[in-house]
């Protein structure tokens, strides 16, 4: 999958990776992917809420150890 942004919170506590994740999504155009890399298992349920609420598309999602791994297509 090629990824357009990362944005790396690792390390960040709510609301950070959100607040994060939004500011670069508006950096991105339309079928462009980023990936957000969280440490914060608040993160688990606020990525997908996010995407949802703003009509993007959560393409994947995995979970390595602490390390949460969202895929977002940006609509």
């Amino acid at each position: 999958m090629d990824v357009t942004k990362t944005v790396d919170a690792t390390g960040q506590k709510c609301p950070m990776p959100i607040l994060m994740t939004a500011k670069a999504a508006k950096e991105l155009q339309a079928g462009d992917v980023m990936l957000i890399i969280a440490t914060d298992a608040g993160a688990r349920s606020d990525v997908p809420a996010w995407v949802s609420q703003t009509g993007n598309e959560l393409v994947e999602s995995s979970e390595e150890g602490d390390v949460l791994k969202f895929y977002v297509r940006k609509k």
